[in-house]
Protein backbone atom coordinates (compact mmCIF):
# COMPACT_ATOMS: atom_id res chain seq x y z
CA UNK A 1 0.00 0.00 0.00
CA UNK A 2 1.02 3.41 -0.99
CA UNK A 3 1.81 6.16 1.22
CA UNK A 4 -0.77 8.57 -0.64
CA UNK A 5 -3.25 5.40 -0.29
CA UNK A 6 -2.41 4.96 3.18
CA UNK A 7 -3.00 8.53 4.08
CA UNK A 8 -6.67 8.80 1.72
CA UNK A 9 -8.65 6.23 3.56
CA UNK A 10 -7.30 7.19 7.08
CA UNK A 11 -8.77 10.73 6.45
CA UNK A 12 -11.65 9.66 4.22
CA UNK A 13 -12.38 7.52 6.84
CA UNK A 14 -11.37 9.95 9.41
CA UNK A 15 -14.08 12.70 8.28
CA UNK A 16 -16.93 9.40 7.33
CA UNK A 17 -16.52 8.00 10.90
CA UNK A 18 -16.89 11.60 12.72
CA UNK A 19 -19.72 12.59 10.54
CA UNK A 20 -21.34 8.75 11.16
CA UNK A 21 -20.72 8.92 14.81
CA UNK A 22 -22.60 12.24 14.68
CA UNK A 23 -25.38 11.32 14.04
CA UNK A 24 -25.49 7.50 15.58
CA UNK A 25 -24.50 5.14 12.38
CA UNK A 26 -20.59 4.65 12.66
CA UNK A 27 -18.96 5.34 9.73
CA UNK A 28 -19.51 1.97 7.41
CA UNK A 29 -22.25 3.93 5.16
CA UNK A 30 -19.68 6.13 4.44
CA UNK A 31 -16.78 3.82 4.26
CA UNK A 32 -18.43 1.60 1.51
CA UNK A 33 -18.49 4.35 -1.28
CA UNK A 34 -14.98 5.48 -0.24
CA UNK A 35 -13.86 2.11 -1.00
CA UNK A 36 -15.36 1.44 -3.46
CA UNK A 37 -16.12 4.83 -5.55
CA UNK A 38 -12.43 5.89 -4.80
CA UNK A 39 -9.83 3.27 -3.44
CA UNK A 40 -11.51 1.04 -6.50
CA UNK A 41 -12.27 -2.04 -3.44
CA UNK A 42 -14.23 -4.97 -4.99
CA UNK A 43 -17.72 -4.59 -3.12
CA UNK A 44 -17.30 -7.28 -0.61
CA UNK A 45 -13.98 -6.31 0.59
CA UNK A 46 -15.19 -3.08 1.08
CA UNK A 47 -18.12 -4.50 3.49
CA UNK A 48 -15.77 -6.48 5.57
CA UNK A 49 -13.55 -3.61 6.09
CA UNK A 50 -16.50 -1.24 6.37
CA UNK A 51 -18.02 -3.59 9.28
CA UNK A 52 -14.54 -3.60 10.97
CA UNK A 53 -14.35 0.12 11.03
CA UNK A 54 -18.08 0.19 12.47
CA UNK A 55 -17.11 -2.13 15.70
CA UNK A 56 -13.79 0.88 16.35
CA UNK A 57 -16.06 3.59 15.68
CA UNK A 58 -18.87 1.88 18.11
CA UNK A 59 -16.38 1.25 20.52
CA UNK A 60 -14.92 4.39 20.52
CA UNK A 61 -17.84 6.72 20.55
CA UNK A 62 -20.79 4.94 22.71
CA UNK A 63 -19.22 6.04 26.45
CA UNK A 64 -19.45 9.31 25.65
CA UNK A 65 -23.53 8.83 24.32
CA UNK A 66 -23.55 6.69 28.16
CA UNK A 67 -22.53 9.04 29.67
CA UNK A 68 -24.79 12.08 28.67
CA UNK A 69 -27.15 9.74 29.22
CA UNK A 70 -28.34 9.29 25.05
CA UNK A 71 -28.73 6.07 24.77
CA UNK A 72 -31.08 3.51 26.08
CA UNK A 73 -29.77 0.98 27.38
CA UNK A 74 -32.84 -1.78 27.80
CA UNK A 75 -33.83 -0.78 24.84
CA UNK A 76 -30.62 -1.65 23.02
CA UNK A 77 -30.37 -4.76 24.45
CA UNK A 78 -33.57 -5.93 23.94
CA UNK A 79 -33.75 -4.81 19.94
CA UNK A 80 -30.19 -6.74 19.49
CA UNK A 81 -31.60 -9.73 19.76
CA UNK A 82 -33.76 -9.46 16.64
CA UNK A 83 -30.85 -7.57 15.02
CA UNK A 84 -28.51 -10.05 15.40
CA UNK A 85 -30.82 -13.08 14.56
CA UNK A 86 -31.40 -10.74 11.49
CA UNK A 87 -27.32 -10.93 11.11
CA UNK A 88 -27.25 -14.41 10.91
CA UNK A 89 -29.64 -14.79 8.31
CA UNK A 90 -27.62 -12.20 6.15
CA UNK A 91 -24.77 -14.08 6.70
CA UNK A 92 -25.93 -17.14 5.59
CA UNK A 93 -27.25 -15.63 2.08
CA UNK A 94 -23.80 -13.75 1.53
CA UNK A 95 -22.53 -14.60 -1.79
CA UNK A 96 -25.61 -15.42 -2.84
CA UNK A 97 -27.13 -12.18 -4.55
CA UNK A 98 -25.64 -10.45 -7.45
CA UNK A 99 -23.52 -7.35 -6.32
CA UNK A 100 -25.91 -5.27 -9.05
CA UNK A 101 -28.21 -6.28 -6.76
CA UNK A 102 -26.94 -4.98 -3.40
CA UNK A 103 -25.71 -1.48 -5.20
CA UNK A 104 -29.61 -1.06 -5.73
CA UNK A 105 -30.76 -2.32 -2.14
CA UNK A 106 -28.01 0.25 -0.67
CA UNK A 107 -29.73 3.00 -2.77
CA UNK A 108 -33.25 1.96 -1.72
CA UNK A 109 -32.46 1.85 2.09
CA UNK A 110 -30.81 5.55 1.68
CA UNK A 111 -34.04 6.48 0.02
CA UNK A 112 -36.78 5.22 2.17
CA UNK A 113 -34.34 5.97 4.93
CA UNK A 114 -34.28 9.71 4.26
CA UNK A 115 -38.24 9.76 3.41
CA UNK A 116 -38.56 8.16 6.89
CA UNK A 117 -36.13 11.05 8.27
CA UNK A 118 -38.54 13.68 6.71
CA UNK A 119 -42.02 13.09 6.87
CA UNK A 120 -41.68 9.89 9.61
CA UNK A 121 -42.78 12.39 12.94
CA UNK A 122 -45.15 14.86 11.06
CA UNK A 123 -48.39 12.39 12.15
CA UNK A 124 -47.65 14.18 16.12
CA UNK A 125 -44.95 16.43 16.20
CA UNK A 126 -46.45 19.46 14.01
CA UNK A 127 -43.34 21.35 13.68
CA UNK A 128 -40.98 18.77 14.17
CA UNK A 129 -38.81 20.11 16.68
CA UNK A 130 -37.19 17.20 19.06
CA UNK A 131 -37.87 19.46 21.93
CA UNK A 132 -41.50 18.80 21.68
CA UNK A 133 -40.95 14.79 21.59
CA UNK A 134 -41.20 14.66 25.45
CA UNK A 135 -44.72 16.62 25.65
CA UNK A 136 -46.32 14.38 23.20
CA UNK A 137 -47.35 10.85 23.87
CA UNK A 138 -47.98 7.84 21.76
CA UNK A 139 -51.44 6.31 21.64
CA UNK A 140 -52.14 3.78 23.78
CA UNK A 141 -52.97 1.14 21.16
CA UNK A 142 -49.32 2.01 20.54
CA UNK A 143 -48.24 0.80 23.90
CA UNK A 144 -47.75 -2.00 26.01
CA UNK A 145 -46.58 -3.18 29.74
CA UNK A 146 -43.10 -3.83 28.19
CA UNK A 147 -42.41 -0.54 25.96
CA UNK A 148 -43.66 1.03 29.34
CA UNK A 149 -40.89 -0.14 31.00
CA UNK A 150 -38.60 0.37 28.38
CA UNK A 151 -39.32 4.79 28.85
CA UNK A 152 -36.56 6.88 29.33
CA UNK A 153 -35.27 10.15 29.25
CA UNK A 154 -32.17 12.42 29.17
CA UNK A 155 -30.85 15.74 30.04
CA UNK A 156 -29.97 17.85 26.60
CA UNK A 157 -27.01 20.11 26.14
CA UNK A 158 -29.06 23.00 27.43
CA UNK A 159 -30.23 21.82 30.61
CA UNK A 160 -33.59 21.04 29.81
CA UNK A 161 -35.21 17.27 30.77
CA UNK A 162 -36.32 15.16 27.78
CA UNK A 163 -38.53 12.60 28.40
CA UNK A 164 -39.86 10.14 26.05
CA UNK A 165 -42.42 6.78 25.63
CA UNK A 166 -41.08 4.22 24.00
CA UNK A 167 -44.20 2.37 21.63
CA UNK A 168 -44.94 0.16 18.61
CA UNK A 169 -42.32 -2.07 20.34
CA UNK A 170 -43.15 -5.61 17.85
CA UNK A 171 -42.97 -3.17 14.77
CA UNK A 172 -39.23 -1.66 16.04
CA UNK A 173 -38.01 -5.70 16.64
CA UNK A 174 -39.18 -6.52 13.03
CA UNK A 175 -37.45 -3.68 11.24
CA UNK A 176 -34.20 -4.59 13.40
CA UNK A 177 -34.13 -7.96 12.13
CA UNK A 178 -33.72 -6.23 8.72
CA UNK A 179 -31.51 -4.30 9.73
CA UNK A 180 -29.05 -6.70 10.71
CA UNK A 181 -29.70 -8.92 7.70
CA UNK A 182 -28.88 -5.79 5.83
CA UNK A 183 -25.81 -5.22 8.10
CA UNK A 184 -24.70 -8.29 7.45
CA UNK A 185 -24.47 -7.74 3.46
CA UNK A 186 -24.02 -4.28 2.76
CA UNK A 187 -21.37 -3.40 5.79
CA UNK A 188 -23.14 -0.15 6.69
CA UNK A 189 -23.53 -1.10 10.44
CA UNK A 190 -27.50 -1.13 10.18
CA UNK A 191 -27.81 2.05 11.86
CA UNK A 192 -28.91 3.80 8.71
CA UNK A 193 -32.73 1.89 9.21
CA UNK A 194 -32.28 1.52 12.99
CA UNK A 195 -32.07 5.62 13.86
CA UNK A 196 -35.35 6.37 11.32
CA UNK A 197 -37.06 3.11 13.07
CA UNK A 198 -36.88 4.60 16.68
CA UNK A 199 -37.62 7.76 15.56
CA UNK A 200 -40.58 7.66 13.13
CA UNK A 201 -42.10 3.99 14.46
CA UNK A 202 -41.32 3.86 18.24
CA UNK A 203 -40.95 7.54 18.94
CA UNK A 204 -38.17 8.01 20.30
CA UNK A 205 -35.98 11.21 19.90
CA UNK A 206 -33.80 11.88 17.42
CA UNK A 207 -30.70 11.84 19.70
CA UNK A 208 -31.90 8.98 21.66
CA UNK A 209 -31.92 7.37 18.96
CA UNK A 210 -28.60 7.74 17.22
CA UNK A 211 -26.91 7.17 20.93
CA UNK A 212 -28.74 4.09 21.25
CA UNK A 213 -27.83 2.49 17.56
CA UNK A 214 -24.45 3.59 18.02
CA UNK A 215 -24.50 0.77 21.40
CA UNK A 216 -26.16 -1.51 18.75
CA UNK A 217 -24.14 -1.36 15.62
CA UNK A 218 -21.06 -2.59 17.23
CA UNK A 219 -22.40 -5.68 18.70
CA UNK A 220 -24.03 -6.54 15.33
CA UNK A 221 -20.71 -6.11 13.33
CA UNK A 222 -18.45 -8.27 15.62
CA UNK A 223 -20.30 -11.38 14.22
CA UNK A 224 -20.99 -10.76 10.54
CA UNK A 225 -17.05 -8.99 10.43
CA UNK A 226 -15.97 -12.46 12.09
CA UNK A 227 -17.72 -14.35 8.87
CA UNK A 228 -15.95 -12.59 6.68
CA UNK A 229 -12.81 -12.88 8.08
CA UNK A 230 -13.04 -16.65 8.22
CA UNK A 231 -14.09 -16.65 4.11
CA UNK A 232 -10.93 -14.83 3.39
CA UNK A 233 -12.57 -11.58 2.21
CA UNK A 234 -11.34 -9.50 4.38
CA UNK A 235 -8.39 -7.13 3.30
CA UNK A 236 -6.20 -6.96 6.54
CA UNK A 237 -3.64 -3.84 4.86
CA UNK A 238 -6.61 -1.80 3.91
CA UNK A 239 -8.36 -2.05 7.82
CA UNK A 240 -5.28 -0.48 9.23
CA UNK A 241 -5.71 3.03 8.04
CA UNK A 242 -9.68 2.74 7.84
CA UNK A 243 -10.38 1.78 11.46
CA UNK A 244 -7.33 4.39 12.91
CA UNK A 245 -9.23 6.78 10.99
CA UNK A 246 -12.22 5.50 12.68
CA UNK A 247 -11.48 5.65 15.96
CA UNK A 248 -10.61 9.27 15.82
CA UNK A 249 -13.54 10.80 14.05
CA UNK A 250 -15.70 8.77 16.11
CA UNK A 251 -14.61 10.60 19.33
CA UNK A 252 -15.01 13.90 17.34
CA UNK A 253 -18.36 12.57 16.37
CA UNK A 254 -19.52 11.72 19.26
CA UNK A 255 -18.54 15.05 21.29
CA UNK A 256 -20.71 17.14 17.94
CA UNK A 257 -23.76 14.10 18.79
CA UNK A 258 -24.13 15.45 22.32
CA UNK A 259 -24.00 18.85 22.43
CA UNK A 260 -25.98 19.13 18.65
CA UNK A 261 -29.88 20.01 18.08
CA UNK A 262 -32.61 17.68 17.19
CA UNK A 263 -33.38 19.60 14.10
CA UNK A 264 -30.01 20.17 12.55
CA UNK A 265 -29.27 16.03 12.71
CA UNK A 266 -31.98 15.11 11.14
CA UNK A 267 -31.18 17.67 8.29
CA UNK A 268 -27.92 16.67 8.12
CA UNK A 269 -28.63 12.74 8.25
CA UNK A 270 -31.33 13.16 5.58
CA UNK A 271 -29.07 15.49 3.24
CA UNK A 272 -26.33 13.06 3.50
CA UNK A 273 -28.43 10.18 2.40
CA UNK A 274 -29.72 11.27 -0.59
CA UNK A 275 -26.24 12.70 -1.47
CA UNK A 276 -25.11 8.71 -1.38
CA UNK A 277 -27.73 7.10 -2.88
CA UNK A 278 -27.25 8.87 -5.99
CA UNK A 279 -23.56 6.88 -7.02
CA UNK A 280 -24.67 3.75 -5.61
CA UNK A 281 -27.81 4.19 -7.85
CA UNK A 282 -25.25 4.71 -10.68
CA UNK A 283 -23.55 1.20 -9.74
CA UNK A 284 -26.70 -0.61 -9.39
CA UNK A 285 -27.73 0.32 -13.03
CA UNK A 286 -23.64 -0.62 -14.58
CA UNK A 287 -22.67 3.26 -15.02
CA UNK A 288 -19.17 3.76 -14.15
CA UNK A 289 -19.17 5.75 -11.16
CA UNK A 290 -14.94 4.46 -10.59
CA UNK A 291 -15.98 1.09 -9.57
CA UNK A 292 -12.72 -1.77 -10.50
CA UNK A 293 -14.66 -4.78 -12.23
Amino acid sequence: MTVALFAGLFSGSLAASALGSALGMAGGIFVVPLLVLVAHVPFPAAVAVSLVSVIACSCASAPQFLAAGLTNLRLAVLLEVATTSGAIVGVLLIGTIPQGALYGVFAAVLMVSAVQMIIGRRSHTPDSLDSLDSLDSPEPALRDSLSSALDAGFTDHDGRTVSYQVARLPLGATLMFGAGALSALLGIGSGVLKIPAMDAAMRLPIKASSATANLMIGATACGTAGAYLLSGTLHVDLTAPVVLGSLAGSVLGARALVHATGPGLRIVFTGVLLALAVPMTANAFGLDWGVAP
